[in-house]
């Protein structure tokens, strides 16, 4: 509010003033925004760099900063905000400070953004002008933050039997600081493995949750789990990305029964053996883990019980060991059936059959009982027998009973032979750790059996390592990422996979196969592991392919080991961009406000990265129109005028960012809507002084004139229709007009000579109201034209048909019976009325006088809101008061 001050006003216009004021006490306007604070609001966004322009203090308070003394702007206190914000002290522009705005960081307790600001309170000095000023800035977020998972890896587990279409939630969810679309707005996965799939629910806070849904059967024993990455992406522009390792583990159901690994046993006992002595050992393997894989032994119900007591049978281990002494003379052999016992699960069944051998006496003698294969003195075993694994039985008989004999073993090797379980005379040669065919082949040893008397008996024994297939082929890489170009030429190479076996023979050589996940345009040779892709990728139809490769053995059973292909297509600039229409038609209309949003064109571009990066401009017409380069926007410098152009055609350009770049051109027709602002205009007659001769012996049915006028809009805007809204001189009904062409028309026998005068009005169809003018009609009804000045007197005194109640600027004029002197005292009633005007708003002067003179001390103080340089209603308010307040 700016203070006035009204001369002319002394002490005995103040009691009036005082008088007045009680009589209108009941209106507090004269008091009101003397206390009041003006305020600033203004809106940047954060991350503004060192110097960027805020707002002007004395500009947008319309200060004139060339008055004397000079203004001056201080910071009323220093505060927090003054860090990120300077102010020009002789201008009171606001810039941004060294120190860069982070609404995160700023308002880390408002994470919806609501309220987040800079307050500063500015004195305008010298004392003359001071003004307190309260300037708060509303910060803006901008896409400055990816989004973030709470942990590095997730780890859901799902049960191997888990119906298709089951779904798990992904509770750690991702974090983005940022506000509304700059937030996280979806999940995906990097690799799904043709079993899972990914989706997004949103709960009633907007918070978006992934779930992991599967979307085929799983099998624990044959993939225990999947490792892949979950990606969040969040709405900016270009997206920003977040990524956590999500671990997929595959709980396992009791879905397999124990088997034994051989299911028929031939074993041979010497009728002299002690008790204790070890057997066998049966071995079953159920392929689930944990309790679902426990396996307990038992004997059948049809092995006799004495049997059973015979020979013992460990539950847990499957070991059967001798309990009790060999009769020889009562059996010959035993047979023993075993049962492998797993939850849930019908036994697996094994039999172990006996066979015993009576022992004969005779002349001294080492006797080899070989428990490996044995031919010609060549003992063989195969590598993959654990440590301890039993080679071979020596027994020493016919010895005297008082002869102690002693049994060792010469040669190298992880071999060792002592006595067996206390049993005299028996010894026992047996590993002492895993054999391994491709370190060392073979073996030669020398048994030596030694009696107290010297007797020394040797025997020679050769062990030869079987080779097995127990080395599966190993890749050099077990992750192989190769990147390739798009638009590559067909049978392109791509890698040499490279994968060794330790194994011999066939068990060693290495064949490539490409997995059951590998797309049909990869190729892969199965001797030399070259990789090679069939046809030209194009990295915006895929640009990753995941998949397997094998390098499998010739042994048996065939060992195979699995590497994981990652082929990343990078991109080309091979697209250009694309309008979404081949040409584009904007309807506007006209007058409308200039920089106000005509459309928006949509353009995009397959490509990625810089390539995909779209710039438009304007070919033709820069200088009426303007084009937000990366919106896409269209907007008219000016309000357009359709009278003046009704339709503009554009060239618009696209430019991606590529090297070399490329381009489009569309189209775009702006055709402006017309808007009912032009009212006829009246051609003939071309003035209202103007008059036509009528001969009275005219007849009636003769067209007398016309009235011509023309309408610049179009449609039903420029439909003109014609009516005589009122007459003088003359009988009523004398003349007609013809509401389509505007003929007029003489309608009855002129009795009556002098000035017709007709008032018409031309009117056009436009909506939502109506336009139009009057015209008036003079005919002269006589048969000469004698005296000019005469006629041109008669049309003066007739102009008061234009005034009478101005039916143009009302616009509901009708024809109807003529009004001419229905109020003979109007003019006294018209006096009166001003008068009593006149001093009301006298009266009114001089309260508004005495209220300003009694206040001429007090500062005038409204409230000013300007977000970036546009003032709000408030401020116009207290302008219309004060303007009508200086009017009176």
């Amino acid at each position: 509010m700016v203070e006035r001050k009204l001369p002319g006003l002394g002490p005995r216009g103040e009691i009036w003033g005082f008088f007045i004021l009680l009589l209108y006490a009941g209106s507090p306007s004269c008091f009101a925004s003397f206390s009041q604070a003006k305020e600033l609001l203004y809106r940047i966004k954060e991350g503004l760099p060192k110097g960027t322009f805020i707002g002007a203090i004395g500009v947008d308070l319309n200060l004139d900063l060339t008055a004397d003394p000079p203004y001056f702007f201080s910071v009323a206190q220093r505060s927090f905000s003054e860090q990120y914000v300077t102010l020009n002290n002789l201008t009171g522009d606001f810039f941004t400070s060294a120190t860069e705005i982070d609404r995160e960081t700023l308002c880390p307790s408002n994470p919806h953004g609501h309220g987040c600001f800079l307050s500063v309170d500015v004195f305008v000095l010298p004392q003359q002008y001071f003004q307190l000023i309260k300037v708060k800035m509303i910060i803006e977020d901008i896409n400055d933050n990816r989004p973030k998972f709470p942990v590095d890896e997730i780890v859901i587990s799902v049960p191997e039997n888990t119906a298709i279409n089951a779904r798990y939630a992904v509770e750690q969810s991702a974090v983005d600081p940022d506000l509304g679309l700059h937030g996280v707005q979806t999940y995906w996965l990097v690799n799904d493995f043709g079993v899972f799939t990914l989706d997004v629910e949103e709960n009633e806070g907007g918070e978006l949750t992934p779930f992991v849904i599967v979307t085929d059967f799983l099998d624990r024993e044959t993939q225990a789990e999947y490792i892949t990455d979950i990606i969040a992406e969040d709405g900016g522009t270009p997206p920003l990305l977040g990524a956590a390792t999500l671990k997929i583990v595959i709980l396992d159901v009791n879905d397999n029964c124990p088997q034994f690994t051989e299911s028929h046993l031939n074993l041979t006992l010497r009728g002299n053996s002690t008790k204790g002595t070890h057997l066998a050992r049966l071995r079953a393997f159920d392929p689930d883990i944990g309790a679902n894989a426990q396996i307990s032994y038992a004997y059948s119900e049809r092995v006799p019980r004495g049997t059973r007591s015979l020979f013992h049978l460990n539950r847990t281990t499957g070991v059967i060991k001798l309990a009790g002494k060999i009769d020889t003379a009562t059996a010959t052999s035993y047979k023993l059936t075993v049962l492998a016992n797993g939850p849930g699960c019908i036994p697996a069944v094994a039999t172990v059959a006996i066979r015993l051998i009576k022992v004969r006496m005779g002349p001294p003698v080492v006797i080899a009982r070989y428990i490996a294969q044995e031919k010609n003195g060549v003992v063989t075993i195969k590598e993959s027998e654990p440590a301890y694994s039993p080679i071979a039985f020596f027994t020493v008989k016919n010895i005297d009973a008082s002869h102690k004999v002693d049994c060792r073993l010469e040669g190298t090797g992880p071999f060792r032979i002592g006595p067996y379980q206390l049993i005299k005379n028996e010894f026992l040669l047996e590993t002492t750790e895993p054999l391994d065919y491709e370190t060392v082949q073979g073996y030669e040893l020398v048994v030596v059996a030694e009696d107290s008397q010297g007797l020394i008996i040797e025997t020679f024994l050769k062990v030869q390592i079987l080779d097995e297939n127990d080395n599966a082929p190993v890749f050099q890489q077990s992750l192989v990422e190769i990147s390739l170009d798009e638009n590559n030429p067909p049978n392109t190479y791509l890698t040499q996979l490279q994968a060794t076996d330790q194994d011999s023979e066939a068990r060693g050589e290495v064949i490539f196969l490409l997995g059951g996940d590998a797309p049909a345009i990869f190729v892969l040779d199965r001797l030399t592991g070259i990789l090679s892709v069939t046809t030209s990728l194009d990295r915006e139809e895929k640009d990753t392919y995941r998949f397997m490769a094998r390098a499998v053995d010739q042994g048996t059973p065939r060992r195979e080991s699995i590497a994981t292909v990652v082929v990343t297509v990078r991109d080309r600039n091979d697209n250009s961009p694309r309008f979404i229409n081949k040409d584009f038609t904007f309807f506007v209309p006209e007058n409308f406000p200039g920089y106000g949003e005509i459309g928006v064109l949509s353009v995009t571009d397959a490509d990625v990265g810089e390539n995909s990066w779209v710039a438009l401009s304007i070919l033709n017409g820069s200088d009426i129109f303007l084009i937000d380069a990366g919106r896409g926007t269209l907007r008219a410098k000016i309000s357009l005028d359709r009278e003046q152009q009704g339709t503009y055609q554009l060239w618009i350009e696209a430019v991606d960012g590529g090297e070399p770049a490329l381009s489009s051109v569309t189209m775009v027709t702006v055709l402006l809507l017309d808007v009912n602002d032009n009212p006829p205009v009246v051609l003939f007659p071309q003035s209202n002084q103007s008059y036509m001769l009528v001969l009275p012996n005219t007849l009636p049915g003769t067209s007398i004139t016309e009235v011509y006028a023309v309408d610049n809009d179009t449609g039903m805007n420029a439909v003109i229709a014609y009516s005589i809204i009122k007459r003088k001189g003359g009988e009523p009904g004398s003349f007609s007009i013809d509401p389509e062409t505007g003929n007029i028309t003489l309608e009855r026998e002129l009795s009556n000579r002098g000035l017709h005068s007709l008032l018409v009005k031309v009117s056009d169809h436009g909506q939502p109201e109506p336009l139009y003018s009057t015209v008036r009609v003079n005919l002269f009804v006589n048969e000469t034209v004698s005296n000019e000045s005469y006629i041109q007197s008669l049309l003066t005194r007739e102009a008061d048909i234009e005034i009478e109640d101005r039916p143009w600027q009302i616009g509901q004029l009708q024809e109807g019976p003529e009004r001419y002197d229905m109020f003979p005292c109007k003019p006294a009633l018209i006096a009166l009325s001003v008068t009593c005007v006149g001093l009301f708003f006298s009266l009114v002067t001089l309260t508004a006088c005495i209220c300003l003179n009694r206040f001429q001390k007090q500062k005038a103080k409204s409230e000013v809101e300007l977000p970036l340089k546009m003032k709000t209603d408030s401020m116009q308010a207290n302008n219309r008061k004060l303007g009508h307040v200086s009017n009176i």
